[in-house]
């Protein structure tokens, strides 16, 4: 295990900016997710780390040691790429074993290695296959294997389940970090997909544009995402903004809506009477019935276990997530009631979020 410390990190291309000044500490045994859009620079940071790109400016550290010159040979991590990065004409236990033979370990504790590395990931009967006789999620589980008996200090993914069906996709999710539960290597993980980095992180970097929005474990940023961008990635479905206007009141703040509608919530909050805001409603936290926000219903999708309602509203669309299942159809009209404690402002000009207590 290792400490992995970024600091400052600039990345140019020519004039295009990639990463601009990137700071986080990974800490030992850690499992970090970094998050963002496709062109934010989360894969440029993670080959960086890896020694496969070079840094414009800053530092990478890993255990302490500066590593900005070392080659990814010498860096001791291991690195899972999206496209499994097999040797087609390798079985399964020469593939895994390969790095090893380049290392010239001796070969009983290479053969030991590569026969703990497929019992962790139950591989046993497939070590006499080629690459072209398994699924998707076996090669991938190779791919982990061939990291995992060089016993390095980090480990690095590459968005490897983009590749695998979504089902395929839920259950990998289970076993890398089940994975890393039992090994506890610094692990560094790289998606676009919000939900993964929900799942599996214990710290997940937001990033966009080439900066990080916010750091943090998975339920605090999503709770108190720190500006717009952040809590309308993170969640799915996503949240629900509406612009409004803010208003001071002894019993809290009243929220005028542009549909002309206002609900008050019962907060203290920084911001000046009359601010142009934007109110954020997860969808799990609306509800039907009582005196709310009128809305008509436009689509209804049903999954079994919840119900989502896709509706229009005079300040805009808005998702609601039924825990229970509903005859409402298309075209019914229906009252939206906002759980107050549970929703949040952002400042419509910055899009930051308001801090607030309640009132």
């Amino acid at each position: 295990m290792a400490q992995v410390q970024i600091r400052n990190i600039e990345k140019q291309f020519e004039a295009t900016r990639v990463l601009r000044g990137v700071s986080v500490d990974i800490g030992e045994g850690e499992f970090t997710v970094l998050v963002g859009p496709s062109g934010c620079g989360k894969t440029t940071l993670l080959r960086m780390i890896a020694g496969l790109e070079d840094i414009t400016s800053g530092e990478i550290r890993i255990d302490g040691k500066l590593v900005n010159d070392v080659l990814p040979k010498d860096r001791d991590i291991a690195m899972v790429f999206q496209n499994y990065a097999l040797y087609p004409h390798m079985n399964v236990r020469d593939n895994m074993g390969f790095s090893l033979k380049l290392s010239k370990v001796r070969k009983g504790e290479a053969e030991q290695r590569v026969a703990q590395a497929a019992e962790i990931l139950h591989l046993n009967q497939l070590l006499d296959r080629y690459p072209r006789q398994l699924s998707g999620g076996q090669r991938q589980r190779v791919a982990m294997g061939r990291c995992i008996v060089r016993k390095p200090q980090v480990f690095l993914f590459d968005e490897p389940l983009s590749n695998l069906d979504a089902m395929l996709r839920v259950s990998m999710r289970a076993e890398i970090r089940e994975l890393h539960q039992r090994l506890k290597t610094t692990s560094i993980y790289v998606t676009h997909d919000q939900v993964e980095a929900m799942t599996m992180a214990d710290n997940i970097v937001v990033m966009r544009d080439g900066l990080i929005e916010q750091i943090g474990p998975p339920l605090h940023l999503y709770d108190a995402p720190a500006n717009l961008f952040v809590a309308g990635f993170i969640g799915s479905p996503a949240m629900n903004f509406l612009r409004a206007t803010a208003h001071h009141q002894p019993s809290g703040v009243l929220i005028r809506l542009e549909g002309g509608e206002s609900l008050t919530l019962p907060r203290r909050a920084e911001l000046l009477d009359g601010q142009a805001v934007v109110l954020g409603v997860r969808p799990e936290h609306l509800s039907l019935g009582g005196e709310g926000i009128a809305a008509e219903i436009r689509v209804v999708e049903s999954t079994g276990l919840d119900t989502q309602l896709h509706c229009r509203t005079a300040a805009g669309a808005v998702n609601v997530l039924l825990r229970e299942r509903t005859s409402l159809q298309p075209g019914q009209h229906v009252e939206l009631k906002v759980d107050p404690l549970r929703s949040h402002l952002f400042d419509a000009g910055s899009g930051k979020r308001i801090s607030s207590d309640a009132a």
